[in-house]
């Protein structure tokens, strides 16, 4: 397994993911403390500078695992849920926005809180038709490119619509496209899974992207998760891709860092 460690390429409302100024100075940091690579949080793959982005990652001989567009909906309010058809279609444009960068990179395209909420005045139901509509058309689209999704359950606090393991596996095998498959995240997780375990072994062939934080979405090691055990069921399960940090800054991004390869490389 590899261990990335998520940075926003443009400035975020969202803490969890930090955006820094300087993209070469921080990859070269990640670089010196043994990361294999950088997660990217996107809004908008038309203002990002990929050839720059490229060069830096060549030159620390880092990797992209993923990139995340949960920033459309944190910074834009996009989401494929939203009542507005406009909106939604907007939404859908985004995110298929992200497929010739994910190619470039041979990256996974994380599908998180761009979903939306089940919000007022709709049904559960018509949202989950939504949501399907789109996760349809962007799926169709990026399969030819050769690139992958993945949706992620998040917690009650954050989404009113799919929270859970369970809820969000079932989302996908309706669908039944390949290239979607499930993100596990030991922060969301720790909240809704009863056991963390069993649920991250529930998702089987459909693990495609791992995220971690602790408990308290602060670097592994500062919270009450136990990553041994985490780690020990992923490679019960022959789960060989990436470990990605999606975490606070806390108490600063410096310490955050090397929190998480102090605890997360010798298990991984």
């Amino acid at each position: 397994m590899k261990l990335s460690f998520v940075i926003s390429t443009q400035p975020t409302q969202f803490q969890a993911v930090t955006f820094f100024p300087d993209f070469e100075a921080n990859a070269a940091r990640l670089a010196e403390l043994g990361y294999d690579g950088i997660e990217l949080a996107v809004r908008d793959p038309a203002l990002l500078d990929v050839a720059g982005v490229r060069r830096v990652m060549d030159n620390y001989h880092l990797l992209v695992p993923a990139i995340g567009t949960g920033q459309a909906w944190g910074e834009e309010h996009l989401s494929f849920t939203d009542p507005d058809p406009a909106i939604r279609e907007r939404a859908v444009s985004r995110v298929l926005s992200h497929i010739p960068l994910a190619r470039e990179f041979n990256a996974i395209i994380i599908l998180g809180l761009i979903r939306g909420q089940v919000q007022r005045d709709v049904t559960p139901e018509q949202a989950r038709a939504w949501l399907m509509q789109a996760l349809k058309i962007v799926t169709d689209a990026a399969h030819e490119s050769n690139v992958r999704f993945v949706l992620e359950p998040i917690n009650r606090y954050e989404t009113n619509l799919l929270n859970d393991v369970h809820d969000t596996l079932a989302l996908i095998n309706e669908l039944g496209a390949d290239d979607l498959g499930a993100l596990y995240d030991t922060f969301h997780a720790n909240i809704e899974e009863p056991d963390m375990e069993v649920s991250l072994r529930a998702c089987g062939a459909r693990l495609f992207h791992v995220h971690v934080a602790d408990s308290n979405r602060w670097a592994p090691g500062a919270g009450h998760v136990d990553f041994a055990r985490i780690v020990a069921t992923l490679r019960e399960m022959k789960y060989t891709g990436w470990v990605s940090a999606e975490i606070l800054p806390k108490p600063d991004i410096a310490s955050a860092q090397e929190q998480t390869m102090r605890t997360m490389r010798p298990l991984l």
